[in-house]
């Protein structure tokens, strides 16, 4: 299947993630997950390897295969995240849910100042959507930016913040005009981790994706010189909604990534356990499950890469991006918990790594839009594809 549907070069391109992988990353799998470890390091590895930069405009990134674009990135996601979800999740979170909107949208001066360190894994990103009122209806968020004189005072909380804690530079986005409709009155803003103002309340602990930092952050009177303004006065609604395609798409590919050791896992598992004389895999109760994984595997594989494809041609794909993000998020959760079934006992111990792919898999249901309001957005992408207008 991977010979019809990636290129050679794409082919070679996953060889070397792969083998950097097991080279840089896997040495430092057990320690992460065993103590939470955020390791700064091995991002800053990352950057150097050029896997930040891999749908980053050729100027600002480094490496061979900058500038690919999001295939290759949906590549990054799945080979990092096999070995270490926590440590892709804070890879994306820099290169892609910050590195996008400021590649997209910045100034030259902002290209130069916060894009490149970030690429480069010098330094670390992250954006500033959800609150702790505010998921889904992202229009209705409570940060505020109040116009004062030429620069802006910005106050307000964030919530469930990837990096948070860690950043460098933030994209944060925040209601600039009350007075119209809140689509119509955000903006997106680059925030400085060193401005007067901005505190770490705390990090959250969460179920699974051990390494990475998810963060509550407080920003109070936070002065913003016009030059944090990522792009137009108004424009924060649209540049949400672009990163947001490009990152469901690449949240697909971390799927992926839990998915496949997991199955890899059971599959070797059902050849090598014996009971009643022979191998479980004779048994149709665990040979069926074998199969469901393999086909939901494959389509999973082949959503995310149309919806990355048509990216990379330019295309809209909001209605593509939602599909591969519901899909192969429930598809990882669904594989995870037949291959903890099928290794049964051995499955559900604390240091077998399927137990730890399932609660990495779950938040994927939720984080990057959930997929009831994905659900929502594709019905409605699909009824405009047939009427012509949205309801």
């Amino acid at each position: 299947m991977t010979n019809i549907f990636y290129t050679e070069e794409e082919l070679a391109f996953r060889d070397e993630v792969r083998a950097f992988c097991k080279k840089e990353l896997v040495p430092f799998e057990d320690e992460i997950q065993k103590n939470n470890t955020y390791h700064k390091d091995l991002l800053r590895k990352i950057g150097e390897a050029g896997y930040m930069s891999v749908h980053h405009p050729a100027e600002f990134g480094v490496g061979k295969y900058v500038g690919k674009g999001l295939v290759y990135e949906t590549i990054v996601a799945e080979e990092i995240s096999a070995v270490c979800a926590g440590l892709d999740m804070s890879r994306m979170a820099s290169a892609t849910l910050f590195g996008k909107p400021v590649a997209r949208f910045g100034t030259p001066n902002q290209l130069n100042k916060y894009l490149k360190p970030v690429l480069r894994g010098e330094k670390i990103g992250a954006i500033g959507i959800t609150e702790p009122n505010v998921g889904s209806d992202t229009a209705r968020m409570e940060t505020y930016a109040m116009k004062d004189g030429e620069d802006y005072i910005l106050n307000g909380k964030k919530y469930f913040i990837t990096n948070g804690s860690q950043a460098d530079f933030l994209c944060v986005f925040a209601i600039t005009n009350k007075t119209i409709p809140p689509k119509q009155g955000m903006s997106a803003f680059i925030v400085e981790n060193t401005m007067p103002g901005f505190s770490v309340v705390k990090d959250i602990a969460l179920m699974g994706m051990q390494g990475a930092r998810v963060s509550e952050l407080a920003f109070k009177d936070i002065r913003l010189s016009k030059e944090q303004l990522l792009g137009e006065l108004g424009q924060g609604f649209s540049i949400l909604m672009d990163e947001l395609d490009s990152e469901r798409v690449a949240i697909a590919g971390e799927c992926l990534g839990y998915a496949r050791p997991a199955f890899e896992a059971a599959l070797k598992y059902s050849q090598e356990r014996i009971q009643f004389k022979k191998p479980i895999r004779f048994f149709e109760g665990v040979s069926f499950q074998i199969a469901d994984c393999a086909m939901e595997f494959e389509a999973a594989r082949l959503l995310t890469l149309k919806a990355a494809r048509a990216y990379d041609k330019g295309q809209k794909i909001t209605k593509e991006a939602s599909m591969a993000k519901v899909y192969t998020a429930e598809m990882a959760v669904r594989v995870c918990d037949r291959s903890l079934a099928i290794l049964g006992g051995r499955g559900y111990e604390i240091d077998h790594k399927v137990e730890r792919y399932y609660r990495d898999a779950r938040l994927m249901m939720i984080g990057g839009g959930t997929v009831e309001i994905l659900r929502f957005l594709i019905q409605r992408e699909v009824y405009k594809d047939f009427t012509g207008e949205y309801w």
